[in-house]
Order: C-alpha cells, then structure tokens, then sequence
C-alpha cells in the first residue's frame, strides 16, 4: 500500500494512528514497504548512524539527507516523513531545504526550534532559538513548499530545556503559524501527556517518538492512539537492532573464520536477490537490449 501526500494528511486526521518505522536508506525503506508499512521516518540520527558511524550532534548535512530522499524515492512509492534538523541555518536555509527535499519526494519536512549545530532530542546540552525565530523559519517553510500536501511539523526540544508547560506555549505559537502537525520531543510521563493533549487534541496532528532507552517511556502503538497521538516514529530502532546483529555477525566471523555458524540469521544470495528484485531488473534490462 502507498499513500500520496494528500493521503498522508487525510490519514493524519483519521482515528487510526500511523505508524512509522525508521529508515536510512532505500534498501531499509524498501524492506519496509515489504512489511506492510505505507509511511516511513527518514531519520537523520539513523543517517549519521550509518553513514558516518556518527552521533546525532548535527554532522550531517543537507545534500546528504537530501540524497537519501531521492535514493527512497525512486525504490518506493512510501510516504516518507523527512527530518530536516533545524532547517542547517536560518530561514533562507530552511527554503531552501524545504523546496529540495520536496523535489526529491518528501511528503512531510520536520523542522526543530534547537540551535545549530542541533544534537539528537534524547541527548543532554541542547540550546533552543528564540520562539519569535522558529516561528519565522517555520513561515519561511510554508512560504517555500509548492504544495500545501506537502506537510510541515514543527517540532519543539522545550520540555528538556525549558520544561513542559514553555514547550506547550512553543507549540502553540507554532502551531498559530500555521504548520500541519506538532512534535513535542523528549516528553517524560503520563502527566506531560495529560497537559499536551488537553491544549491540542482535536486541534491538530501531534506526534509521538519512541527510542529504545530515551527518555520517554515506550509504549505500543494502540497506547498511544488511546492517548491521542495521529503519528509515532520508531526512528533509530532498526540501526540499534542491526548493529546488534552486525556486532554478533563479526564476532562469528572473526572466531570461526566463516559464517557457517550465522546461516540460520542471514540470507544467502539467492534469497537476497529475491528481495532486491534482481530477475525483475534483468528482465526489464533485456526490454531495452538491441542486441537480442
């Protein structure tokens, strides 16, 4: 299944939350798809993550997560929520950004009110921009989009910062500038909930974020549907389970001097090429050959 923009945002108001694995690259968005998933979060901690072997402390750039996009699109046909960081600059940047990644496919653009350069929400040290200054980048975003279906959320980092009750009023003026859904991270207890549901639900899309050992407490996806959240992300949970898996993979490997002992927990190279639609490619290639 696959959801255009306009699907997405028709969705986003449904009761029905939607749940959205964690992807870095088009391999991992196609698996997804494969699952069963028709949204997926392009996640730029997993991008540093795998791509540079790298914390989330703003080292990755806009080509680069702009690249990605366009890798995913062209493998699926997904709704693909991007996160666009703090927009790498000021308002002139953060046109820029939106008109890219909206070219390169992006069906919604996530922008944070952090400092440049941002660290990952769930980390210790982070510093905001002024509201007055998110609330222009977040107008320079709408302003850049060439299609309102093209969403933009705004995302606050407050609650570590400046406590629950400033990251509500953060989300207010944001929301009042006229983004499509909101992003409180890092929230700590049922009580934050309770007060963020009570300003917004039913007023707009909020979104929910849930990374194994952060500090919001996990919880399924019905949980929080219950609550009151249109939208959870999964963001880095695939990169923790395979580097999990690659660590075990190594450690066989360098031990045994095969993967023999690893088969059971590996495709071999015809399953693979099954997944990755190697016969399909070939054959569409013969299509074109003039030799035959």
């Amino acid at each position: 299944m696959t959801l255009s923009a306009s699907d997405l945002k028709a969705k986003l108001h449904a009761p029905e939350i939607v749940v959205a694995p964690g992807v870095y690259d088009a391999l991992s968005a196609s698996l997804a798809a494969d699952a069963g998933f028709d949204t997926v979060y392009l996640s730029g901690a997993s991008i540093a993550y795998t791509q540079l072997g790298r914390p989330d402390i703003g080292l990755v750039s806009l080509s680069e997560v702009n690249d990605v996009m366009s890798h995913i699109r062209e493998r699926t046909e997904l709704s693909v929520v991007v996160d666009c960081d703090t927009g790498f600059g000021n308002a002139m940047n953060v046109m820029r950004s939106v008109r890219m990644l909206e070219r390169a496919g992006a069906n919604a653009i996530q922008l944070e009110d952090q400092t440049y350069p941002k660290r990952c929400g769930h980390l210790r040290g982070k510093t905001l921009v002024a509201q007055e200054e998110m609330v222009g980048k977040l107008k320079a975003a709408l302003d850049a989009r060439e299609s309102d279906a093209t969403l933009i959320i705004g995302r606050t980092d407050a609650v570590a910062v400046e406590g629950t009750e400033r990251a509500i009023e953060r989300a207010q003026a944001y929301r009042e500038a006229g983004v499509d859904m909101l992003f409180i991270e890092g929230i700590r207890s049922d009580d934050d909930i309770a007060s963020i549901m009570a300003e917004f639900r039913g007023q707009i899309p909020i979104m929910a974020n849930m990374v194994e050992g952060g500090d919001t407490p996990l919880q399924n996806a019905q949980a929080l549907q219950d609550m009151g959240f249109s939208l959870v992300i999964f963001p880095g949970a695939l990169v923790r389970a395979f580097t999990h898996m690659a660590q075990q993979f190594f450690d066989t490997l360098r031990r045994d001097g095969s993967t023999d002992a690893f088969r059971e927990r590996m495709l071999d190279f015809r399953q693979l090429n099954e997944v990755i639609g190697t016969q399909a490619m070939l054959e569409l290639g013969q299509k074109y050959d003039s030799r035959r």
